[in-house]
C-alpha cells in the first residue's frame, strides 16, 4: 500500500489518533485561546481563534491534495482531545514523508502521550505505507522538541541554515530521520519497550 486511506484511525490502549475535522475547532479552542506559547516555534501559529481556523483550513486543504494527513490526539486516560499531529510532505515517488506539526496542551506534555503517538505513526508509515524514510524537522533552538525526537531514536542529519520564514524573521531548521531498516531492526522494539515502561 502506498496511499493514505480515507479515514485513518491509529490507536492503542493509551491514545487514539483521529482524522482532523473542521468541527474539532471547538475541541482545540481552549488551547488556542489559553496556551498561545504552544506555537512559539511553529511555522504556522494556531494561537487565537482566527489563527486556529486558518491552521485547520490549511491542514484540511493539504489533505485534499494528498500530501498531508492531520490528526487530533485523543488521550484515553483523560478521555479528551489533547493536541494535534500530522503526516506531511508525502513524497510518493521517493517513498518518504515528514512527521510533525505536533503539539499537546501543557497538562499532557511529558505524560508519554508523544511516544505513543510517534510509535503508531511510525509503524503506519513503515508497515502500511511501505515508506523508506520518515523525516522530522524543528526550529534548531527548540531544545525540548529536539530531545523528544532523539528519545524515539531519530538520527540528527544536520542544520538547514535560514531555510524558511518563521513567525518573526527566519529560522534555522534541524533535520532528523528514521530509515525503514533502522525501524525494523531496532527502533520499533526500543520505542515499544519505552512505552511499556511508562505504564503505571
Amino acid at each position: 500500500m502506498m496511499d493514505f486511506e480515507k479515514n485513518i484511525i491509529l490507536e492503542n490502549e493509551i491514545v487514539k489518533l483521529l482524522p482532523l475535522q473542521h468541527t474539532h475547532i471547538e475541541d482545540l479552542r481552549l488551547f488556542s485561546e489559553n496556551e498561545p506559547e504552544l506555537w512559539k516555534y511553529s511555522l504556522m501559529t494556531a494561537a487565537g481563534i482566527d489563527n486556529l481556523e486558518k491552521y485547520i483550513n490549511k491542514a484540511l486543504s493539504d489533505r485534499k491534495k494528498e500530501t498531508s494527513y492531520p490528526f487530533v490526539v485523543f488521550d484515553k486516560k483523560y478521555n479528551t482531545i489533547v493536541g494535534s499531529t500530522r503526516f506531511y510532505d508525502f513524497q510518493k515517488a521517493h517513498k518518504t514523508i515528514q512527521l510533525g506539526y505536533t503539539w499537546y496542551g501543557n497538562k499532557y506534555q511529558g505524560t508519554g502521550i508523544n511516544k505513543n503517538c510517534k510509535f503508531l505513526m511510525l509503524n503506519y508509515a513503515f508497515e502500511n505505507l511501505k515508506l523508506e524514510r520518515v523525516e522530522f524537522r524543528a526550529d534548531a533552538t527548540n531544545n525540548r522538541s529536539i530531545a523528544a525526537m532523539k528519545s524515539i531514536g531519530c538520527t540528527v542529519e544536520g542544520i538547514l541554515r535560514s531555510n524558511c520564514k518563521a513567525q518573526v524573521g527566519r529560522r534555522d531548521s534541524i533535520i532528523l530521520s528514521i530509515l525503514k531498516n533502522e525501524w525494523k531492526q531496532k527502533l520499533k522494539n526500543n520505542l515499544l519497550n519505552k512505552i511499556q515502561n511508562l505504564k503505571p
